[in-house]
């Protein structure tokens, strides 16, 4: 079968490393399901192991990817939650399982013609959804739908503010804010994504670290070093910034006095539960919401698609299609 590799390190051209490459076809091991791949969509995570964070030259030739949605060889079109995890060993979640993992680091990835997955990771893909439009559920928009549902404390009428326009993300928490009744603000570096966040549904934009009008409800800071003081101040008294990454660094200096003065909370999310992703597919399909593919390319052209997502220049999910 054909899959995409990183067949090197490359910390400074991740893209550069990415190579298709023939393999043996995978052979379902105990408890695993082998699935046809008809999409898989990129993260920032897979840039990352192209790196070099979590992944060693041992590991080489790595196959990248981990959010697919396919066939099983039954006939059943899935998608793949993302997070090899077992509940058991992480008290009854599987969010806290010590030993989780991503699919292409615990098992194998999904950017190839076939991939062998757990069987509790198969989540049923409505006929309402491509595949295209299922392969960009579950990393992204499964933690977007988790740090407003079930981490922000926000509900109808509520302001949120999006921190960083354009990322697979970023459009996701839009994109699932409005679906939601809440009123959306929206930062951003670039003026033509800043527009396209409106477009999809966003009530005001601004520019990176720009004061607000008021103060917000909720915060959705993925972006880290770069946005975190004004996350801390663009937050009303009482209310939650999120955080679910560092793109821009992880590491910050915090007014603590603000945070315990104005009773803020903070809280982490990654990820979420597969019936998290449950609930997020049947949102999806019973109230019309779609990702936003920023550009679908094939697997041949896998190096393309690394290097749109390595550009920036990507404003939603970059899919590939064996």
């Amino acid at each position: 079968m054909r899959a995409v590799v990183a067949s090197k390190i490359s910390a400074d051209s991740p893209a550069a490393a990415v190579d298709v490459v023939d393999l043996p076809e995978p052979v379902p091991a105990a408890g695993q399901v082998r699935v046809r791949v008809r999409a898989a969509s990129l993260n920032h995570h897979d840039l990352w192991s192209l790196r070099g964070v979590g992944l060693d030259e041992s590991r080489l030739p790595f196959v990248l990817g981990s959010d697919v949605a396919g066939v099983t060889d039954d006939g059943r079109e899935v998608l793949v939650h993302a997070l090899v995890a077992d509940p058991d060993r992480g008290g009854g979640d599987e969010l806290l399982d010590p030993a989780r993992g991503m699919l292409a680091d615990a098992l194998c990835g999904g950017l190839a013609e076939f991939v062998t997955v757990p069987a509790r990771n198969l989540v049923d893909k409505p006929a309402s959804l491509s595949f295209e439009e299922a392969a960009c559920l579950p990393t992204a928009w499964l933690t977007a739908y988790r740090m407003l549902h079930l981490r922000a404390d926000v509900r109808p009428g509520h302001t949120v503010l999006v921190q960083g326009a354009g990322g697979g993300l970023s459009t996701a928490a839009v994109t699932l804010a409005v679906a939601a009744g809440l009123r959306v603000w929206v930062t951003g570096r670039s003026g033509p994504k800043r527009e396209k966040a409106r477009a999809l549904g966003a009530d005001a934009v601004f520019e990176t670290g720009q004061r607000l009008p008021d103060r917000v409800d909720a915060v959705i800071d993925t972006v880290g070093a770069a946005t975190w003081e004004h996350s801390l101040r663009s937050v009303r008294p009482g209310g939650t910034v999120v955080v679910a990454g560092a793109t821009a660094g992880a590491l910050v200096k915090t007014d603590l006095f603000r945070l315990f003065l104005q009773q803020i909370t903070i809280r982490g999310s990654a990820m979420g539960r597969v019936g998290e992703l449950r609930d997020l597919v049947a949102l999806c399909d019973a109230r019309g919401v779609r990702p936003h593919i920023d550009s679908v390319h094939r697997l041949e052209a896998a190096r393309a698609a690394f290097e749109r997502l390595e550009s920036g220049d990507a404003f939603g999910k970059v899919v590939i299609t064996p």
